[in-house]
């Protein structure tokens, strides 16, 4: 049985405004990913996702705050950890993250190899230049890319070669797990898919051991991860594999989730497309009850005042609602 790479328990994480108002953005989200697994993390944007990878790093910059909860990366709970100590032996070497808009990330003032040369000293001082180059041309190539692109400035790369550049410098110390937030947005499709191409090489070449892959179109989770965690609003809604959640979800928000997204795969292709009511709550001021009850079609009065925890069904799947599942399949049936 694989063992377990990332385990969190409880996280909750929240930011501060200069009024000191707390916005609760993550809470009390609990997720377990194995070796050689790769789960996804779907939902709206502002649900909650971006502020959850940043989370599960361990190292926090204000306004965001750690509240509660653990992050146990291999073994090693992190969470407590000297911020010194997580930047320079968690980070890249444990855990690494593809940031959105990664094509920004690189220094237009420096060369490629100079930017690499800057994060593999920052963990290892005693490294020297050549050491590092001759690894960076090894797991460029590994990865597709040519050596020569180390010699350039992002200045002088496409947008596609951009991205590519970053998600290499992002494992060049082999992380363990691998966060990717949104890493095929504001490409073109020939792009997109060269790089969740090289993402997938990434677990298959076994240079990362397990991935974490963020991003607000379900069907594209169905063909890159093993499973899938939904969030609305700052919690966990529904987990399950990829086909389940994709092709069965449970709950109601899951379920209008996917049918607001055209979605190319065989048995969803003539399902009609439905817009989903309404806006999150504000996480300043989150209900007492079920966060999704106002943009529910089968919300209840209890809905509003419960306290609503993951309900556990069989095959290990869970979602968060108070209606049993069977209750919720006949009426997804009532309505087509």
């Amino acid at each position: 049985m694989s063992r377990v790479i990332l385990e969190v328990n409880e996280l909750t994480t929240n930011y501060v405004t200069r009024f000191q108002e707390k916005i609760y953005a993550v809470d009390h989200v609990s997720l377990k990913v194995k070796e050689g697994r790769s789960l996804g993390i779907a939902g709206e944007s502002g649900c909650g996702k971006s502020t959850l990878a940043l989370s599960l790093m361990g190292y926090y910059f204000p306004p965001l705050h750690y509240a509660s909860g653990e992050i146990i990366v291999d073994g090693q709970n992190i969470t407590g950890m000297d911020p010194d100590d997580v930047r320079r032996t968690i980070l890249g070497n444990e855990i690494s993250y593809i940031p959105q808009a990664a094509m920004n990330a690189l220094n237009p003032t420096q060369k490629v190899i100079n930017f690499i040369e800057d994060v593999v000293q920052a963990h290892y001082p005693k490294t020297t230049k050549k050491e590092i180059y001759d690894l960076a041309a090894e797991r460029f190539e590994l990865l597709g890319l040519s050596p020569k692109v180390l010699q350039k400035y992002s200045v002088e790369l496409s947008g596609g070669m951009k991205q590519r550049t970053v998600i290499a410098t992002s494992v060049i110390l082999s992380p363990k797990v691998l966060i990717a937030d949104e890493p095929s947005s504001a490409l073109d499709v020939t792009s997109q898919k060269m790089v969740i191409k090289m993402i997938m090489d990434l677990m298959e070449k076994g240079i990362i051991k397990a991935l974490i892959f963020i991003t607000h179109e379900l069907p594209l989770l169905y063909n890159v991860t093993d499973d899938i965690m939904v969030m609305y609003a700052g919690q966990i809604v529904e987990k399950g594999t990829a086909q389940e959640v994709v092709f069965d979800p449970i709950h109601p928000y899951s379920k209008a989730l996917m049918g607001s997204i055209i979605v190319p795969e065989a048995g969803l292709r003539n399902v009609k497309l439905t817009a989903i009511p309404g806006t999150p709550p504000n996480l300043k001021k989150p209900p007492a009850g079920c966060r999704f009850a106002d943009r529910c079609r089968f919300v209840m009065p209890e809905c509003r005042v419960m306290s609503i925890n993951l309900r556990e069904v069989e095959g290990g799947r869970a979602y968060r609602c108070i209606i049993p599942e069977e209750d919720l399949r006949k009426a997804y049936e009532n309505e087509e």
